[in-house]
């Protein structure tokens, strides 16, 4: 264990200032470039045409014929509702549809490789230092030290270790945890090289959080290093990609931003499963495509990107939008804003999909992905208010409006279904009238073309399924990765059996985003909670309280389809079956029962199961020997000396007179001060006493002589 005297969480500090940007007055580029930036590849504009031109052009041909489907309604307002809802929504697909071909060209030329970024060979030598961050917020230190602790392996064995800081940025507010970090990065510091190269920052304050996270430490300590790479609690990165994204960042000196392509690793549920499939089958081609048309004007993500620091502190400082959340306030979805702000200031963003390396995890079921979505889908939303902004490119603009899209479809897919059923039912109760007063030698039939809807439906599908045969066949033009995705056949079963299935989660999805949409325009705010990573199963009773109302809606679409008809039943037959099992079907994809299942039939299986990369191998070496955790906090300060005195050097200075009172602290001081034992004092705190009594050194010395009752809670998981 470190000395207590020599143990040291931060390395001096070295201020950047980083201003906040006004999103009404063009920016400062400082004599850079804004229309062609240095790296922003030849006959990118033609790129951009055939996309928009094709999606265009789909789009077109199917307005024209779903028109011809109801020509019967002419220009009624049911009519003209489903024609605006379809144009829209086929616009969307087709777009989809341009973008993958795109990306399936690019594959078959280069495999998304940019920047002179080499996906094999010598790795280059480093010049600069680069900061690794890795932001956390209240989630369990040994679960993101085994992928951090593989990090550092593998950046010690490239041989460039010694370019490379890590940052713990936590802005964990759960006591327990708190202390629990600080003594993983103790557990750590055992090592020299981690003792050398990693660093720990807790904020007191969450202030605009993940966003702020990042931005205090630029302000801090931006000025050391030339860039710095950002990742997420749950992200992997191999110390060979980490360098040749720094090496790169280092010979393009106009690119502000390098994304990788993140791979969802380590499902274990059925649902997880089905996410990393379809990211590993179908992603790469997907970012492949994006990354082929957006060029110089791509996107950021939010974690496994490397960002030049100059670059983020001198575009990217967020402002607060006006008015309360969940419009207003600080931006939720800021990494979309933060690459805008970057490429405005006339810096290049850029995505290289091609390399591999890059993981992160994925919820394990679709009531934690709801979680989390439903915090997105504010912060997209946000984006509405951000559109205008001056200055920026107009790609940027349209990550915006994708970013809207993605959820402002589902209503838009909803109220579809529903004019869908209204027509049904006025063709169904209303009686036309066959001979006008106006004379002619044929009746005025209605008309309603079903050979044609067959038609338009069908087109409609393969615009839509495109993309995932295009990423079929890719896979297979490669005979390595084809063979460790279980080769064509499981291949093939896993692709009919992802798309079965997301067929029926789809439309508990769109109600599920649907009813996020009309609660934020109802004025709730997300707030804030961890991500759970682990078993996304629930008590079955929780289960039925949380999604009969997806069974009860199916049912109701279902008696309104029959009473129309037998063809219309079976005709929504594929959104209406997914509603009535919502309460089966999200139990069981959300248990690690079936995810196990699946993979010992050898079907939703993805390379990096069958044949796992070297950061995969140590990431669960690591996780097959568990480090011991402590359980408590006040216990852990009490028993171990190095800790305490490692948890005091990182508290702010007492308070001053005149400052701000922290209730919390005074409630919590007091009620400490009161308690004759240990186990009073916690059974009496609440959480934010807790954290607030831990922040206090005048407080960690009432502490540390506070008897306890029972001698042996000194020993066992407290100690070391």
């Amino acid at each position: 264990m470190t000395s207590p005297h020599i143990t040291t969480f931060l390395p001096p500090e070295s201020p950047l200032s980083m201003p906040v940007q006004s999103l009404h007055k063009a920016p400062e580029r400082h004599g850079r470039a804004f229309w062609r930036l240095p790296t922003t590849p030849t006959l990118l504009w033609l790129r951009r045409l055939f996309v928009f031109g094709m999606a265009f052009a789909l789009t077109a041909y199917s307005v024209v014929k779903i028109n011809a489907v109801f020509n019967s309604l002419g220009t009624s307002l049911l009519g003209m509702v489903m024609l605006g809802l379809f144009t829209i929504l086929s616009f969307w697909i087709s777009l989809s549809c341009a973008s993958a071909l795109g990306g399936f060209w690019s594959m078959l030329r280069h495999g998304g490789l940019g920047l002179g970024i080499r996906r094999t060979g010598p790795l280059p030598e480093l010049k600069s230092r680069t900061a690794i961050l890795l932001p956390t917020y209240n989630e369990p230190p040994q679960r993101v030290m085994l992928n951090l602790r593989a990090m550092l392996k593998s950046l010690q064995e490239t041989g460039r270790g010694e370019h490379f800081d890590i940052f713990i940025l936590s802005d964990t507010t759960n006591p327990d945890i708190w202390v629990q970090e600080e003594q993983a990065v103790l557990d750590l510091h055992q090592h020299a090289y981690a003792r050398q190269h990693l660093f720990y920052r807790r904020r007191f304050k969450n202030t605009d959080r993940k966003a702020g996270n990042i931005a205090d430490w630029v302000t801090r300590f931006g000025g050391a290093y030339p860039a710095m790479l950002t990742l997420d609690a749950d992200s992997l990165m191999d110390g060979s990609l980490i360098v040749r994204m720094a090496a790169a960042m280092e010979q393009h000196e106009q690119v502000g931003l390098i994304q990788s392509l993140p791979v969802i690793v380590g499902g274990q549920t059925l649902f997880a499963r089905l996410q990393q499939f379809a990211g590993r089958v179908y992603g790469p081609l997907i970012a492949q495509g994006i990354a082929w048309w957006h060029g110089s004007e791509g996107n950021y993500w939010g974690h496994n990107a490397i960002i030049r620091t100059q670059a983020f502190a001198e575009q990217a400082g967020l402002p607060h939008l006006r008015g309360k959340p969940p419009f207003g306030g600080h931006i939720l979805s800021h990494d979309f804003i933060e690459a805008a702000l970057m490429r405005r200031g006339g810096w290049a963003i850029h995505m290289v999909p091609g390399l591999m390396g890059s993981y992160e995890e994925s919820p394990p079921s679709l009531t934690d992905i709801a979680v989390r979505d439903r915090r997105w889908c504010q912060g997209n939303l946000q984006h509405a208010r951000i559109l205008f902004t001056k200055g920026m490119h107009w790609v940027s603009r349209s990550h915006m409006l994708v970013g809207i899209g993605s959820y402002i479809m589902s209503p838009l897919w909803l109220l579809f279904l529903l004019f869908g059923i209204l027509i049904a039912l006025q063709a169904h109760f209303y009686h036309p009238e066959y001979f006008s007063t106006q004379r002619s030698l044929y009746p005025h039939w209605p008309h309603v073309d079903p050979i044609l809807a067959r038609l338009v439906f069908i087109q409609t599908m393969v615009v839509l399924l495109a993309p995932k045969a295009l990423a079929f066949l890719a896979i297979c033009f490669d005979k390595q990765e084809r063979q460790q995705a279980g080769g064509v056949i499981r291949l093939s079963i896993s692709i009919i059996l992802e798309t079965l299935l997301g067929a029926l989660i789809a439309p508990i999805a769109m109600l599920i985003q649907t009813s996020a949409i009309l609660s934020i325009l109802l004025g709730r705010d997300s707030g804030w909670s961890a991500q759970n990573r682990d078993d996304g199963s629930l008590p079955w009773g929780d289960t039925i309280r949380k999604y009969w109302l997806y069974s009860l809606f199916g049912l109701v679409l279902s008696a309104a389809a029959w009473s129309v008809s037998l063809a219309l039943f079976l005709w929504m037959l594929p959104v209406l079956v997914g509603l009535l099992i919502a309460i089966p079907l999200v139990g069981l994809t959300g248990s690690r029962i079936w995810g196990t299942w699946a993979r010992k039939a050898g079907l939703l299986l993805i390379p990096e199961e069958t044949t796992p990369p070297p950061i995969l191998q140590r990431a669960a070496e690591e996780r097959n020997h568990p480090h011991p955790v402590i359980l408590e906090a006040f216990h852990a300060l009490r028993s171990n000396t190095a800790l305490r005195h490692a948890h005091l050097a990182t508290l702010p200075p007492p308070r001053k007179a005149g400052e701000p009172i922290s209730v919390p602290l005074l409630t919590g001081s007091l009620k400490l001060q009161e308690s004759p034992t240990l186990e009073i004092a916690l059974a009496r705190l609440t959480p934010a006493e807790k954290a607030a009594v831990l922040s206090c050194q005048s407080n960690i010395a009432i502490l540390a002589d506070l008897p306890v009752s029972s001698p042996n809670l000194t020993d066992g998981p407290y100690g070391s």
